[in-house]
């Protein structure tokens, strides 16, 4: 699991506060996506395949008597409801899994056509004093039904994790692996890097994307989009920089496989009046605006200039027009998230799709009632 370096700014005792924000109608009553254990959700929808083309898929770390898992799950009515199709079983999920991705390749990789489908999680963090923590990918080439492993793309050298794994294909074609090391400690407690490969199986030499110091700054949680003129657009948290906690950052790429200077901590999203996102951000893109796509943000914490919970929070999107530039602004998220802190669990890198032909947002977040519980629901985003 991760740790995280709290900070003053943050109030690790403040319980969220829901009241008065979000429309009544804009809050639909949430249902629990699998049952039991769920944590890490994430969204796709099948855009290039032959199985189920439009299909919503979703993927999320369970658990159940045989140890963690990842059941695969399908929606074929705009994410009202949930059936599962497939799952997956990695051998060392038994030692530990966390933190996965899902991810259908938009063309051809190697011998991977497009349309599959690719999971990768973090694994054997559990492993104790020897542990060697692996990212390992997962493929599927109908749609999420089988799957079969694939390759493991990096492992640590040493008892430190490797986290947070995100996919992305560049404007070349090179597949990427992006992921949050805390590897290289002492001089960094934690960077961002990235694995390349041309089919799914070999991997290249890890690059760096970001490394800020101090030793104790935090850069982690990518996520990566491509924007519809072809760039590349790259969200991430930076924890423990300067007087902020863990603030949500992005930078564009021309050609998602440049990312500039690694030192360069990349523009911070916030409000008009500063509010912002505390943790672990996700990004989906929503058709319209000036540009023809909105980016739609959701985070752990909602809260103002200061760290404070809002009200609204649990319940609360950033959007933006610009892609990314100048100030986001809050709209009311689909489903309602309560007991919201510091936490792996609640509200923890919730995942956003468009629905209904962009009427409305779906939303999958996790919640603690009883243990950690993913639920989902739709609503109209304007």
């Amino acid at each position: 699991m991760r740790r995280w370096t709290p900070v003053i700014a943050f109030l690790t005792s403040v319980v969220v506060l829901v009241a008065g924000f979000t429309p009544a109608t804009a809050v639909a009553d949430k249902k629990q996506l699998v049952p039991g254990f769920g944590s890490y959700p994430r969204l796709v929808r099948l855009e290039h395949s032959s199985f189920g083309r439009g299909h919503i898929i979703a993927a999320l770390t369970s658990a159940d008597a045989e140890g963690k898992f990842t059941p695969v799950m399908e929606s074929t009515d705009e994410g009202a409801s949930f059936h599962q199709l497939g799952e997956i079983r990695d051998p060392d999920a038994k030692l530990g899994q966390c933190c996965g991705t899902l991810f259908e390749l938009p063309q051809q990789v190697g011998g991977l056509g497009a349309g599959t489908l690719l999971w990768a999680a973090s694994y054997r963090q559990d492993a104790g004093a020897q542990r060697r923590i692996g990212l390992k990918i997962w493929a599927s080439r109908d749609g999420g039904r089988r799957w079969t492993f694939l390759s493991e793309a990096a492992r640590s050298h040493n008892h430190d994790g490797i986290w947070e794994p995100e996919f992305s294909v560049d404007a070349g074609g090179t597949l990427w692996l992006h992921y949050a090391d805390e590897t290289q400690a002492p001089k960094y407690a934690q960077v961002l890097n990235r694995v390349g490969s041309t089919d799914g199986l070999h991997w290249g030499t890890k690059q760096l994307t970001m490394a800020i110091p101090p030793d104790r700054v935090r850069p982690g949680m990518p996520i990566v989009r491509r924007l519809p003129d072809g760039r590349y657009w790259f969200s991430y948290e930076i924890c423990n920089y300067g007087d902020r906690y863990c603030d949500p950052y992005y930078k564009i790429s021309a050609d998602g496989a440049n990312w500039g200077d690694p030192a360069d901590p990349g523009t911070r999203v916030v409000t008009a009046n500063g509010d912002y996102f505390q943790h672990a951000q996700t990004i989906t893109l929503f058709p319209g605006g000036p540009h023809g796509v909105r980016l739609v943000m959701v985070g752990q914490i909602y809260t103002d200039a200061q760290g404070t919970p809002r009200p609204g929070n649990g319940q609360t999107l950033l959007v933006n027009d610009e892609l990314g530039q100048g100030n986001w602004y809050p709209m009311p998220g689909p489903i309602r998230i309560n007991g919201i802190y510091n936490d792996f669990c609640p509200n923890y890198s919730s995942t956003l799709l468009p629905v209904d032909g962009a009427k409305n947002v779906l939303e999958i977040g996790t919640e603690n009632n009883d243990g950690c519980k993913a639920y989902f629901g739709k609503g109209p985003l304007f």
